[in-house]
C-alpha cells in the first residue's frame, strides 16, 4: 500500500512539474517575442488606437477596449442570473423543478462553444438586425448576450457548490431563529458565501476575456471603440485569431505577441484571484 501511494504520489508531483514548465514555457515563448515591443518605440507603436497594417500602424487599444466592454457586459448579465439560477435550485424555486434546471445547466456546459455561436448567428443576429435597424446584427449586443450565456453555467455550478456546503451547517440555526427557508438563505447562506460569489464572478470574468469564438463569429471584428452596444467591436482573442490566418511575416504578426502577453497576465491574475479567495480566512 505505502508503494502504491508513493507510486501516485510521484506520478502527480510530475504531472504538476509538467504543467508548471508548460506554462512557463509559454510565458517565455511570449516574453521572448514581445519583448521588443516593450522598447518605447515599440510601445509607441503598439498601444495606439490606429490599426492599419499596410500604413505601418499596429495598434491594439481597440481590441483591449474591446476585450474590456465585452467581458464586463456578459458579466452584468451572467451575475444576476447565475445568482437567481443557484438560489432557485438551492431551496429558493419549487423542489420538483430545482433538479431539471440544474440538469439542464450541466448540459450546457457540455455544448461546444461553436454550437452556441452557430445558433446565434441565424436567429439572434437576424433579431437584432430587424428590432433595431442598425447594421448588420453582428455586434457587442450580440456577443455580449451570448457570451453571458456561455459563462452562465461556469457561475451557477460555482454558486451551486458553495450553496450546498455553507446551507447544511446553517439549518439548525435558522430553525432556533424560526426563519423561514427563505429568510435563512437571504440572512445566512448568502452572506456566509461570498467567497463563492467571489470565485464565481472571477472565473466567470476570466472565461468571457478567454473565449475567441463568440468574438470573431458575433461581435463583427470592426477595429475601432464602440459608441453604443449596436457597433461591432473587435477583441484580443479574435485579433489573433483573424491575423495569424491571414498573415504571419509582417510587423501586424508581431504585434500579437503583446496582445498574447496581456491575455497571458490577464489569466495570471485571474488565478492570483482565486487563491486570494480560497486562501482567504473563513468563508467571508
Amino acid at each position: 500500500m505505502k508503494i502504491r501511494q508513493r507510486l501516485i504520489r510521484t506520478m502527480l508531483h510530475a504531472a504538476a512539474a509538467v504543467s508548471c514548465l508548460a506554462v512557463l514555457a509559454v510565458f517565455l515563448f511570449l516574453l521572448r517575442f514581445a519583448a521588443p515591443l516593450f522598447s518605447t518605440e515599440g510601445l509607441a507603436k503598439v498601444m495606439q488606437w490606429r490599426w492599419e497594417p499596410f500604413g505601418g500602424h499596429f495598434g491594439i487599444l481597440p481590441m483591449i477596449v474591446g476585450t474590456v466592454c465585452l467581458s464586463i457586459s456578459a458579466m452584468v448579465v451572467a451575475a444576476p442570473l447565475s445568482l437567481g439560477i443557484a438560489c432557485f435550485v438551492n431551496g429558493m424555486g419549487p423542489k420538483r423543478l430545482a433538479r431539471p434546471v440544474l440538469g439542464v445547466v450541466q448540459f450546457m456546459t457540455s455544448i461546444p462553444t461553436v454550437v452556441y455561436g452557430f445558433v446565434a448567428v441565424f436567429l439572434l443576429v437576424p433579431f437584432i438586425r430587424s428590432a433595431f435597424a442598425h447594421g448588420s446584427g453582428f455586434s457587442w449586443l450580440a456577443a455580449a448576450l451570448m457570451l453571458s450565456l456561455l459563462i452562465l453555467p461556469t457561475m451557477v455550478l460555482v454558486l451551486h457548490s458553495q450553496f450546498s456546503q455553507v446551507e447544511p451547517e446553517v439549518r439548525l440555526t435558522a430553525a432556533a431563529l424560526g426563519l423561514s427557508k427563505a429568510q435563512a438563505f437571504v440572512h445566512l447562506v448568502l452572506p456566509l458565501s461570498r467567497r463563492g460569489l467571489l470565485a464565481s464572478a472571477i472565473l466567470g470574468f476570466g472565461r468571457a476575456v478567454g473565449d475567441t469564438l463568440i468574438p470573431l463569429m458575433l461581435a463583427g471584428n470592426a477595429v475601432k471603440p464602440p459608441e453604443s452596444v449596436l457597433d461591432s467591436i473587435r477583441t484580443l482573442t479574435a485579433h489573433i485569431a483573424l491575423v495569424v490566418a491571414t498573415d504571419s511575416s509582417s510587423g501586424a504578426y508581431h504585434s500579437l505577441f503583446a496582445c498574447g502577453m496581456i491575455l497571458f497576465l490577464t489569466t495570471v491574475a485571474v488565478n492570483a484571484g482565486l487563491r486570494w479567495v480560497a486562501g482567504g480566512n473563513g468563508r467571508a
